[in-house]
């Protein structure tokens, strides 16, 4: 499994650019976990970056994710990755409960990046100098960015064991290194 493998299957499923920047945010933040914790980050990036893969040809629950666990199984990807990603859908969480510290890690940062997303959209300078404080007003909005679930960002930092301000700043740094990909760019 490297990167490349990963953006070719990605470059088959996914044609949305938005959701693939989706996919981007989460595997910078996945990663980064993956330095600090001292985990593999080649696995850690790989969890992160393929975690939506099939979200649009199988929108629905439970399809999404288990149609794409089944394509990943066969392309040979390992088992703690698929694990992972079945695991971060609330849904499945009776059959694929979070257990590991990478499945912990994969929920706490999904929601948290798209929301982040949101918030870089509406400020000037996007990602830079992003704090808990602005994030955490703009999570008190429940208009703004509707679509977000506010308790799986709440509930994946406690299920993580970091405080939720850390946890918000440490993503929107983590994003902040890939802004250009991401279409998060001040300049």
């Amino acid at each position: 499994m490297n990167r490349i493998a990963n953006l070719k299957l990605l470059d088959e499923f996914v044609e949305s650019v938005a959701l693939k920047r989706h996919m981007f945010a989460v595997e910078a933040a996945v990663r980064t976990y993956a330095k600090k914790f001292g985990e593999d980050e080649e696995l850690w990036s790989g969890v992160g970056l393929l975690h939506d893969f099939d979200y649009e040809r199988w929108p629905n629950p439970p399809d999404h994710p288990i149609e794409g666990s089944k394509i990943l199984r066969e392309r040979g990807y390992p088992e703690e990755l698929i694990y992972a990603i079945l695991s971060h859908a609330d849904y499945l969480s009776d059959q694929f409960p979070r257990r590991s510290k990478l499945d912990k890690t994969l929920y706490a940062c999904d929601e948290l990046c798209g929301f982040l997303t949101a918030c870089a959209m509406v400020r000037p300078e996007r990602l830079v100098g992003m704090s808990a404080k602005s994030v955490r007003k703009k999570l008190k909005q429940v208009s703004f960015a509707a679509a977000v679930n506010r308790s799986d960002i709440t509930n994946g930092a406690a299920d993580l064991g970091v405080d939720l301000d850390e946890h918000i700043e440490f993503c929107a740094s983590a994003m902040a290194e890939i802004a250009g990909d991401l279409g998060l760019s001040s300049d």
